[in-house]
């Protein structure tokens, strides 16, 4: 049993997935933030254009 637990604290396969999934997910929220932002600024610009038509 001790070098079955031996092994799996020394293996580091796993924490290569994990940094990959938290900069995934870093990547992601800079994204979705952006897309937020743009989209805020196009409502506002389609509401002017709205207007000015009526």
């Amino acid at each position: 049993m001790r070098p079955l637990f031996s092994r799996f604290i020394s293996d580091q396969s796993g924490a290569t997935a994990i940094e990959y999934c938290l900069i995934a997910s870093g990547i992601a929220f800079v994204i979705i933030a952006a897309v937020n932002g743009i989209g805020t600024t196009l409502n506002g610009s389609f509401t002017s254009v709205n207007s000015s038509l009526k």
